[in-house]
């Protein structure tokens, strides 16, 4: 088994498959696999197994709870609250309700269809639905979704109140959510980033948010972490998380288990658990 730094660039694979020519079984911890040279895998039949949908519940967890909390401004009137600025400044400004938010999220055929389904249940359980769920394709891999639509993400934008990014990081999604799209998505828009940080070019986010061309973030995915740009520190209408959506109790004894059962599983010559193959 490998070890591997998800956050690192799609560009920059690591080079472990070729220090290791006797290497057959590449598992990672992560649901991305950006961090994996998959095409030199495939190359010498080295099988890749990843986190399969054990992430799901709890990524979709922090996807809605950062959209809630930037909506409401939950974290903005803790700090409010805490600063003593009540008694002396009065009534926080108000938040927007959720239920009257029509969302555009972001998704990738390699293994986080499951996360798509999870979000939409969260909405599906107030009565609601999604305004459309966006599928990112990857080159070569045919869609079995039939709600895969081909419009452009400019025009998606344009026509929701939030935009949950939780697709893979790939050549084809690095800052895909660009000046454009956020200019797309307008002053009332909010944006959640649960995927990976360089999905959205970070410096033009920033300014949309200081110059009030979007109405807020919440991210728990940076562009170059763990160093956060420091911009967002003062802004209210952004909520920040350390990358720690998985990280739950129950998602690292789920994860425990099924790194157990592949190793078992290969070591057995038996169908790993979550292998990742290409269509």
């Amino acid at each position: 088994m490998a070890s591997t730094n998800p956050q690192e660039s799609v560009r920059d694979h690591s080079p472990l498959p070729k220090l290791l020519p006797t290497v057959r079984l590449v598992v990672t911890t992560s649901a991305g696999l950006n961090q994996i040279d998959l095409p030199e895998c495939r190359r010498r039949g080295i099988a890749v197994a990843n986190v399969a949908n054990v992430y799901s519940a709890d990524v979709a967890d922090l996807a809605v709870g950062l959209l809630i909390d930037v909506l409401r401004k939950i974290s903005a009137s803790n700090s409010y609250v805490k600063q003593g600025n009540w008694p002396t400044r009065g009534d926080y400004p108000l938040g927007s309700k959720f239920s009257f938010v029509n969302f555009v999220y972001c998704w990738e055929e390699s293994g986080l269809e499951l996360l798509d389904w999870e979000i939409s249940g969260m909405k599906l359980l107030k009565g609601l639905k999604p305004l459309v769920a966006v599928s990112l394709i990857t080159p070569g891999r045919k869609s079995h979704m039939s709600r895969t639509l081909s419009m452009k993400i400019c025009e998606l934008a344009a026509n929701c109140d939030a935009l949950i990014i939780c697709c893979g990081l790939t050549d084809q999604t690095h800052h895909l959510i660009n000046k454009e799209v956020l200019s797309a998505l307008g002053k009332k828009g909010v944006i959640v980033n649960i995927g990976r940080g360089p999905i959205i070019d970070e410096k033009e986010m920033v300014r949309c948010l200081m110059e009030g061309e979007i109405a807020g973030a919440g991210l728990d995915v940076f562009e170059n972490e763990p160093d956060v740009a420091k911009d967002f520190f003062a802004l209210d209408n952004v909520v920040l998380s350390p990358h720690c959506a998985v990280f739950t109790p129950e998602s690292m004894k789920d994860l425990s288990e099924l790194v157990v059962g592949n190793l078992v599983a290969f070591f057995s010559n038996k169908p790993l658990l979550s292998e990742y193959v290409d269509e």
